[in-house]
């Protein structure tokens, strides 16, 4: 991204671009998402990474699945209001397999959110997580801004390192 570029990017969203840069990803599976769409269009126009869509969070699960056991470094960008649907999915496969992969997850539903029907789902995530016994880490207000791309690495490789898939919830929104 060029200097200029970055500039047009919040902070947030630029460091969490900065921090799966660093993973040097092959893949970036992406839910379109208004929330995400400075990180998704920042890997949509990067050579070298082939991003592209999936229809649902328990699809991007099999992908990702599939991404992993091939040796491919690749990351899944989702919103949290999504965690539902791919919970059986993430359960039955990966988690059972120790499969390590990073799913970045975009947090709705708390401060700034302006769509009311989200917070019905999104604030039962850690909740969902937990019951699922998936490990996940949090960016938010409480994190340093500078704290926010080498978390996204140190996410990484604790899903290498523990075999398992492990979530990142970012708020991009500024809760």
């Amino acid at each position: 991204m060029t200097a200029a570029s970055a500039g047009d990017t919040d902070p947030r969203s630029q460091a969490v671009i900065d921090g799966i840069e660093r993973l040097r990803p092959e893949f970036v599976l992406e839910l379109p998402s208004s929330t995400l769409r400075a990180i998704i269009g920042h890997f949509l126009d990067r050579p070298g990474v082939r991003t592209f869509p999936i229809p649902r969070e328990e699809e991007g699960i099999g992908i990702l699945s599939g991404l992993v056991l091939a040796g491919r470094r690749a990351v899944m960008i989702i919103q949290d209001n999504g965690i539902g649907n791919l919970i059986t999915a993430l359960a039955t496969f990966p988690q059972a397999y120790h499969l390590p992969m990073l799913i970045v997850t975009a947090r709705r539903g708390g401060l700034g959110e302006y769509n009311s029907m989200i917070h019905n789902v999104s604030e039962r995530t850690e909740r969902l997580l937990d019951a699922a016994n998936v490990r996940y880490f949090q960016l938010d207000h409480r994190s340093p801004i500078e704290e926010w791309a080498p978390t996204v690495v140190r996410a990484y490789e604790f899903a290498q390192i523990t075999h398992r898939p492990v979530f990142l919830l970012v708020n991009l929104m500024g809760g």
